[in-house]
């Protein structure tokens, strides 16, 4: 069921949209999916960086890897703060939806955001090719597609005219960017205490 959905995204997004629309799912199933597409760029990461290394542009011949203890904890880190930052996105969804008109239920904007996520989480497959540039091209397209996503998925989960959804869907993005900034300070700060990455020469 999870793969299908997400292949519909990717075939037929509008389609898929007005499916999930008429056929909501439960908490929990979100929930599962989240969880699951979540462990795609946190599990490459581990492997990325204690198995295959990165060049970083100092060394033209030794990639630089992480210890696996190090590795794992940034794993983890990775893993739970994926998972909040989509709920963080799915409350000011929901925080913000009665402005645009629309009353959805949370469960709904959990929904939206776990699909919306799905293309920028999978791009974390590229990290079997750790290469800066590849990886750049990579993320700028699952974050394109994601966006798009939202665009077109907005208006049809929240039941509101087109126009309205692309000021909406403007709204969360430039939430999520703000999120994105939050995100990348706390790391700063976790790494300035003594979390930051561990490397094996």
């Amino acid at each position: 069921m999870i793969f299908n959905r997400i292949w519909g995204l990717y075939a037929r997004p509008k389609t898929e949209w007005r499916n999930i629309d008429n056929h909501h799912e439960s908490f929990s199933h979100s929930l599962i999916h989240l969880a699951l597409i979540a462990l795609i760029p946190s599990v490459c990461a581990y492997f990325s960086t204690t198995l295959i290394g990165w060049n970083l542009g100092y060394s033209h011949t030794n990639n630089t890897m992480l210890t696996h203890e190090s590795a794992l904890v940034m794993a983890v880190g990775m893993y739970f703060t994926l998972i909040i930052g989509v709920f963080a996105l799915s409350y000011l969804m929901f925080w913000m939806a009665k402005t645009f008109g629309a009353n959805p239920s949370f469960s709904h904007t959990v929904e939206l955001s776990s699909y919306t996520a799905t293309p920028l989480f999978m791009t974390g497959l590229a990290l079997f090719y750790p290469e800066p540039i590849f990886l750049m091209a990579v993320g700028l397209a699952g974050v394109a597609y994601s966006v798009y996503l939202l665009y077109s998925g907005i208006p049809i989960i929240m039941h509101i005219p087109e126009e309205r959804g692309f000021i909406y869907s403007s709204s969360v993005v430039t939430a999520g960017l703000v999120l994105l900034v939050c995100i990348m300070v706390g790391s700063v700060i976790v790494w300035s205490i003594g979390f930051g990455p561990v490397y094996t020469h």
